[in-house]
């Protein structure tokens, strides 16, 4: 059998390889459905009896089948591959910079993680210190939830601009957008992790 038919050529984009829209909101099911017949098509028991390089190819698809279903079911990691490919945004590239208006109450949250470390470390009272920042934590949990409600709301923008082929400078605001909303969760998203970590 050969899988010249069923190659996935590195140019095309994990989209196109679903053959969806380059669209952020994904009907859920259909993706799966495609996954399976694609992935029924890819395996590589379907070429135990082809040439090695068609065994390779095989295996290379099958991955990078994988690969795409992963990031297309994401809605984060969805927002991340189209700003990557539109050249918005590096693979893994995240800026850790505070949002200006964050930068007091980040200030207070590194004060208090610094006075729980040193409390533990000299054997101190953990219990108002620990209180103050379970309550900064689920500040900033709440923050990363208006966040990611931002980000659906942005990525309804961006496909309403697909659907009515709006202009690239619409597209560009939107990606402009997108990518700050990014950068803000995961700087938010590391917060609240560095604080969880030092409330064990």
């Amino acid at each position: 059998m050969s899988v010249a038919s069923t190659a996935t050529p590195k140019q095309r984009s994990y989209f196109d390889l679903f053959e969806v829209p380059p669209k952020l909101r994904i009907e859920m099911s259909a993706l799966e459905k495609k996954f399976l017949e694609l992935s029924w098509k890819l395996h590589p028991d379907k070429f135990v009896n082809a040439s090695a390089e068609e065994q390779e190819l095989s295996l290379k698809n099958s991955s990078e089948l994988n690969d795409a279903y992963r990031v297309l079911r994401d809605p984060v990691a969805r927002v991340e591959y189209l700003l990557e490919l539109e050249g918005m945004r590096k693979e893994g590239e995240h800026k850790q910079q505070a949002p200006p208006e964050l930068l007091e109450e980040v200030f207070e949250l590194n004060e208090s993680l610094d006075e729980l470390r040193e409390a533990k470390a000299s054997g101190g009272d953990l219990t108002s210190l620990k209180s103050r920042l379970e309550s900064a934590e689920k500040n900033f949990q709440e923050k990363l939830g208006a966040v990611d409600a931002r980000l659906q709301e942005t990525a309804r923008e961006w496909d309403a601009a697909i659907d009515g082929n709006a202009g690239g400078t619409e597209r560009k605001g939107i990606m402009v957008r997108l990518n700050e909303l990014l950068n803000r969760r995961s700087y938010i998203r590391n917060l609240v992790a560095n604080v969880a970590k030092e409330l064990l």
